[in-house]
């Protein structure tokens, strides 16, 4: 889908992507290239070759009819004399929702609405539930044994998958607003959570550490994007601490705590909402699996199974409080693949119980 082709770089705006077409041949094509850059309907009647007036226009969202970073599409849609508009899903954006399709009917263009839109919002799945709930997307990511494990008794987890999905790892980084690990996986494997194997920008790495273990030495407080470092911590810590780390370039998020006295994840997705994360990527380890489960918190799961066994280790997943078969957590739309020597398994975490 050519929409794609921005994935990553036009958050928190949408993916979108846009065709200009008369008398069976495409005029004109484009998308969402980034965030502040021109919209896909703009750019797709700037490319096009030919007059476009009595063209139609295929588009995956709703185009916008307010001014931000760019005019509205509307009026370049308008303007350019196109005379029907193919649209795959509205924009549930408070700004738009229904107003850019009312403008273009009032226009006298013909407007169709809903071809391929299951496609189309899971395009923007991120897009579309930041915008309704302001809470970011969560996408709950951790690679295991056969027998479920994710380290070994002793902690030692590198590498339990291939490097073909560690390369997924760093790919799935690069296309998250955030990144978030709790303070365990940090004294234990000292990670960057960087994109280094594939092009993309670095997220926000977000540090679950309720109670300031993290060390001063670690690694994501002293390379040169410390400044993508937040540390989440609660009420009550060693201030002393708290104001090292943010010498040191950090910014520290404070949380509120749960019944469990740890950091409260719906408090901690609020407040990364406000600070307009709209998708993270979980981690680990199993701790913070263990929590987002829990609470019902994860949107979509990517699980990587090696083939391996371990025997006696961590698990990936703790107590979820369940003890009856009919409310055990139910996955959706589930995908499966082969990657390198693993198995990648896809899916989405159904909110309600079985």
């Amino acid at each position: 889908m050519l929409a794609r082709r921005g994935l990553g770089k036009t958050s928190p705006n949408p993916m979108v992507g846009a065709l200009v077409a008369k008398e069976g041949k495409i005029l004109g094509a484009g998308y969402h290239r980034r965030y502040g850059g021109a919209h896909a309907e703009v750019t797709a009647l700037r490319n096009a070759k030919g007059d476009v007036k009595g063209a139609s226009m295929y588009v995956t969202l709703e185009p916008c009819c307010h001014h931000g970073w760019t005019p509205p599409c509307v009026d370049a849609i308008v303007g350019a004399g196109i005379n029907r508009v193919v649209i795959g899903t509205p924009d549930p954006n408070p700004r738009v929702n229904g107003k850019g399709i009312q403008i273009l009917r009032d226009s006298g263009i013909h407007v169709k609405v809903g071809v391929l839109e299951e496609r189309c919002r899971e395009l923007n799945e991120a897009y579309f539930k930041y915008i309704q709930t302001g809470i970011p997307f969560v996408t709950l990511k951790f690679a295991q044994s056969l027998d479920g494990r994710i380290a070994t008794k002793t902690g030692n987890s590198r590498w339990i998958s291939s490097p073909e999905t560690l390369r997924l790892a760093h790919k799935l980084r690069s296309v998250h607003d955030g990144v978030l690990v709790g303070v365990g996986t940090v004294l234990v494997d000292d990670p960057s959570l960087t994109v280094r194997l594939v092009k993309g920008k670095n997220p926000q790495r977000v540090i679950v550490d309720g109670r300031l273990r993290i060390p001063l030495k670690a690694k994501v407080l002293n390379d040169e994007v410390v400044d993508k470092t937040t540390i989440v911590t609660t009420e009550g810590v060693n201030r002393k601490k708290a104001q090292s780390l943010k010498h040191l370039g950090a910014e520290i998020l404070w949380a509120a705590k749960n019944y469990r006295g740890e950091v409260d994840m719906n408090d901690l997705l609020e407040k990364l909402g406000r600070m307009g994360v709209t998708s993270v990527l979980v981690e680990g380890g199993s701790q913070i699996i263990t929590s987002f489960l829990r609470e019902r918190l994860a949107d979509k799961i990517v699980l990587v199974v090696a083939p391996k066994l371990i025997g006696e280790g961590i698990e990936a997943v703790g107590n979820l409080e369940i003890r009856d078969l009919r409310e055990a957590l139910r996955i959706s739309r589930m995908k499966t693949r082969k990657l390198g020597d693993d198995i990648v398994i896809e899916g989405y975490l159904q909110k309600g119980r079985s």
